[in-house]
């Protein structure tokens, strides 16, 4: 048994340096006669514990974040996830987030796996940081998503409660602000929450399916087989319309598509492409 004394100052000192509780603390110093960096080692091995024994729990709850370069060519976007909401709200987790951000806008990662193993301030990777969070708070820790994007202009969109976000890239922009209308058109996005950006970006099992869903409401109303098809298609064509963005008939105004809205606004100019990521969705 540890013949160390493990004074108050020790533990607070501890505790200031990790994040970790108190108590943690002070089992740890103990555990470790006093070696402070054995300590550390010991509370970052608790997190990993945490972190495995909570593995399969749902994340429904988090952050999301987004910054555009300066030039606003290119835009990202990292959603930060845990359990609860609460957590979402407390500051080492937001202070995490805003870390993982600006390192993704200094490093332009490829993905989020790659994103998670680059390094903070001090050096530790981004998933040791996450691991050690779930530590201290108790509640599994993800990177949700990471998106990059690069287009002639990018928009943003953010909703009020930060679980929400939205990045869409224009293009054929003639060198002009098109950040009024962008926003529209992402603000449209995250209320429509379409698919695909157009009908030819549909992924093919999508399709597939409608068009089984289209016969089999068909078929269930007394239509003839030889009909289902044809009735099928155009299901097919009205779900086109109500879930691809450039035919989505534009909130504000429904006498004109969002393909519409951007050709009246600047001959030729459409979107390239967006990203819709909701917390927990």
């Amino acid at each position: 048994m540890s013949t160390v004394s493990i004074s108050a100052a020790d533990v607070n000192k501890l505790r200031t340096m990790t994040g970790a509780g108190m108590m943690d603390c002070k089992k740890a110093l103990t555990e470790t006669e006093g070696d402070f960096e054995a300590a550390i080692d010991v509370l970052r091995k608790k997190g990993q514990k945490v972190s495995a024994a909570r593995a399969g729990n749902a994340t429904a709850e988090g952050i999301v974040l987004i910054e555009v370069s300066k030039d606003g060519k290119n835009g990202k976007l990292v959603a930060l996830a845990c359990e609860t909401e609460p957590v979402s709200k407390v500051d080492d987790f937001k202070n995490l987030g805003k870390a993982i951000l600006e390192v993704a806008v200094a490093k332009n990662p490829a993905d989020a796996e790659a994103l998670a193993a680059l390094p903070l301030a001090d050096g530790r990777s981004i998933i040791e940081h996450i691991t050690d969070l779930t530590g201290k708070i108790g509640e599994k820790i993800v990177i949700q998503n990471y998106e990059n994007i690069t287009a002639d202009q990018v928009v943003p969109y953010i909703h009020s409660n930060n679980k929400l976000g939205v990045l869409v890239g224009f293009k054929n922009t003639a060198g002009k602000d098109i950040t009024e209308v962008g926003k529209d058109v992402a603000m449209q996005i995250a209320a429509m929450k379409p698919v695909a950006l157009d009908k030819d970006d549909v992924d093919p099992k999508t399709i597939e399916r409608e068009i089984e869903i289209g016969k089999e409401q068909a078929r269930a109303e007394g239509k003839p087989e030889a009909m289902l098809e044809k009735i099928a298609q155009g299901k097919l064509n009205k779900f086109y319309k109500e879930s691809t963005l450039l035919n989505q008939e534009f909130v504000k105004d429904g006498s004109k598509t969002i393909a519409q809205l951007l050709d009246g606004t600047q001959k030729g100019l459409t979107a390239s492409v967006f990203k819709r990521i909701a917390i927990g969705g």
